[in-house]
């Protein structure tokens, strides 16, 4: 025993043998493997710690670690904001990828240029002591309208970040451009900024470097799986992927398997595993040939497959609500404005009603399904106005054209066209293109729906239609400004030379549509939030609706309605949104017992879908509650269901005959991605000259 203590003593440099050393070996040996195991105990109980901690803040977002942001931000962020940076911080921490889908207006790209400034700065430090660290630029991606707005968003709110924007004349151009951005270190410049069409096309270039964030803004635009411009997007290699979008879901659950196969390629399985898992048992309980047994059967299966898509996905989207998190941001009264058909309309619908029916009767369901989308987008342009259908070739030309002559009428009138008599309606409720003896009147008797805000009325020198100043036209400056979107250009022409330019010449306004170049369009945003003397804004849909601010305007017009009912909604919120101080009206024309009737009701029920995986319960797990998702889906006649949709009878047009196969393809227009891509096939003029020759 003396010799052992002695050995344990002197450890290592003990010469002595026998036994006694012998057992001062297994000692010491014991000695080292209890140290370490403490170590190894240390090492799993901090693991456990951080899988723990994980999981809890995976699951509920209250739980969230709070980030101190460690650059200046020239913003004070709003609570709910900085919950959010928690949660992207997190999301950032542990290399996971999400979609902020907040409500429009409520500042996700402020939120998001936070937590790439943050990390770019940080990742600076780490380079500061080792250079092999690299330091890779982010890359946004957005449309081309809100290029200039990301760029100047990020200049306005952080220092730590430089932004360019991806142009060049030439393919070589950019091709230099990139590669002088990655081959200096430090960085140059910190975001590069691309819009969706100039990836798609340079996706060869693109996909060659790394990056920091990939940011897709409105990234719902790659909710096609098999789409070009999607699996362009899916081929830029990112270490941190983020999807900014208020409307994630617009029209079925497979978008959002599009969604996350970009975020975390597969974490919703395949898209067949996807589609046969998901999918399918969520369709097949709206199946209306369902006995009541299978139906509840279908039914109780759905519940618990949305529940479970529910579940998985939940983590990695956060969504708030204005009406949740802006108790001060004034409301949004949303108000359809019913139209009447006009005789000329009725004609023209009948006429075509008549050569849709000869049509089918004369062809197989194949050929005639080969016009149905002509049809409608003949429909839709003569709700908007005759002219824009009644051309010399269409059969009933010369006789519409004497019809009004001999009634002392033109196809101009504004008469023949409701739409633009209602659009003219609201504008004068609101104060604009008035005089300013008669203003003051019309801007107090709209007030009670407007904000109750007092504005001094005042003469002043108005824009006129092509922007200059008119020296003859004096007006009085409103009380209230408007947006007006259209679908199409065209009707954006017919508001601006029929309406404003022969009726209405006082009114000022601007115009952002497709013909703008998109470095412009940030300005002509700029002048008319700065300018109160530009009355109303004329905006196509698909240009104006997206990410822009517009909260010089308290009233939102559409003359046309998009199939997708998110796209209305995205523009309509382009004035209701932070920063705003009136009320916001928004009026939508509306052509009685017509097709446009269908497709409100259609937007309904996508709504319906869209709402049913992507709600504020996306702020926490303990807040889900499924037991209503599936009536969403439901074929019985439920609030929530298709009965919304106005029946098939109530159109003249007659386009429900199932001879004609145009029922089927207005019920299924959820599974349409963009109509432009029918008009390039199936086009117009050729349709209303073939009118004849039927």
């Amino acid at each position: 025993m003396d010799t052992a203590r002695i050995t344990v003593a002197a450890g290592s440099h003990s010469t002595c043998v026998g036994q006694g050393i012998g057992s001062g070996e297994q000692s010491s040996r014991s000695s080292n493997e209890n140290s370490d195991s403490t170590v190894l105990d240390e090492e799993l109980l901090l693991a456990r710690k951080h899988n723990q901690s994980f999981l809890e803040q995976l699951t509920d977002s209250s739980k969230l670690e709070p980030f101190k942001i460690p650059i200046k931000i020239n913003a004070s962020l709003r609570k709910y904001q900085q919950e959010g940076l928690n949660w992207l911080h997190f999301l950032n921490k542990y290399k996971l990828h999400g979609i902020l889908c907040d409500d429009m207006g409520l500042g996700k790209t402020l939120q998001s240029i936070c937590i790439m400034a943050s990390d770019h700065y940080l990742t600076s430090l780490s380079y500061k002591n080792n250079t092999n660290i690299p330091l890779l630029p982010s890359l946004v991606v957005c449309p081309p309208t809100l290029m200039a707005h990301w760029e100047v968003e990020i200049v306005k709110y952080v220092d730590v970040l430089r932004p360019i924007i991806y142009t060049g004349k030439t393919l070589a151009d950019r091709r230099s451009m990139l590669a002088s951005i990655f081959h200096q270190q430090p960085l140059r410049y910190d975001v590069i900024i691309v819009s969706y069409d100039v990836l798609r096309n340079d996706i060869d270039i693109l996909q060659q470097y790394h990056y920091n964030y990939c940011i897709l803004d409105e990234g719902h635009v790659i909710k096609n799986a098999k789409a070009k411009l999607t699996l362009a997007v899916k081929r830029i290699r990112a270490a941190n992927r983020l999807i900014l979008s208020g409307t994630p879901v617009q029209n079925n659950v497979l978008e959002l398997w599009s969604l996350f196969d970009f975020l975390m390629p597969g974490f919703l399985g395949s898209e067949r595993h996807f589609q046969l898992h998901y999918c399918r048992p969520i369709m097949m309980a709206r199946d209306p040939k369902l006995t009541p047994a299978q139906h509840a059967r279908a039914s109780a299966a759905s519940q618990r497959i949305l529940e479970s898509l529910h579940r998985q996905v939940l983590p990695f989207l956060l969504r708030r609500m204005k009406d949740d998190v802006l108790t001060d941001l004034p409301p949004k009264i949303i108000q359809d404005r019913y139209c009447l058909l006009s005789d000329v309309q009725q004609i023209l619908i009948d006429d075509l009603n008549k050569n849709i029916h000869s049509s089918s009767s004369n062809s197989s369901n194949s050929s005639n399904g080969l016009h149905v989308f002509q049809a409608l987008q003949y429909l839709r342009k003569l709700l908007n106005h005759p002219a824009l259908v009644l051309q010399p070739s269409h059969p009933l030309y010369g006789q519409i054209s004497a019809k009004l002559a001999s009634e002392g009428r033109h196809l101009s009138d504004i008469s023949v066209a409701p739409k633009l008599l209602n659009l003219k309606e609201i504008l004068t409720e609101c104060g604009i293109g008035l005089s300013s003896s008669s203003s003051s009147s019309h801007s107090s008797s709209h007030s009670s729906s407007h904000s109750s805000s007092h504005s001094t009325s005042q003469a002043t020198d108005l824009l006129s239609i092509d922007g200059s100043t008119s020296s003859n036209s004096i007006a009085a400056t409103s009380q209230h400004r408007a947006l007006i979107f259209c679908q199409h250009k065209e009707m954006l022409d017919v508001i601006q030379s029929e309406l404003f330019g022969k009726l209405m010449p006082s009114v000022s306004c601007l115009r952002l549509d497709g013909s703008v170049e998109p470095k412009l369009r940030q300005p002509i945003v700029n002048k008319f939030n700065a300018d109160p003397t530009i009355d109303v804004l004329l905006l196509t849909t698909h240009v104006g609706g997206l990410g822009l601010n517009l909260t010089g305007a308290d009233t939102v017009i559409f003359v046309e309605h998009d199939w997708n009912p998110q796209v209305d909604l995205q523009a309509m919120d382009r004035a209701h949104r932070l920063g705003q101080s009136k009320i916001v009206n928004v009026y939508r024309l509306i052509t009685k017992d017509t097709l446009e009737e269908k497709v409100m009701g259609l937007q309904a029920f996508k709504l319906n879908i869209a709402n049913s995986i992507v709600t504020q319960q996306n702020a926490g797990l303990k807040s889900m509650n499924t037991d209503q998702l599936l009536d969403l889906f439901s074929t019985s006649a439920t609030p929530s269901s298709t009965s919304n949709i106005p029946s098939s009878s109530s159109n003249p047009a007659n386009l429900n005959d199932k001879k004609l196969s145009a029922s089927k393809a207005i019920e299924n227009l959820q599974e349409l991605w963009d109509p432009k891509q029918y008009e390039a096939e199936y086009d117009l003029n050729s349709f209303i000259s073939s009118l004849s020759q039927k």
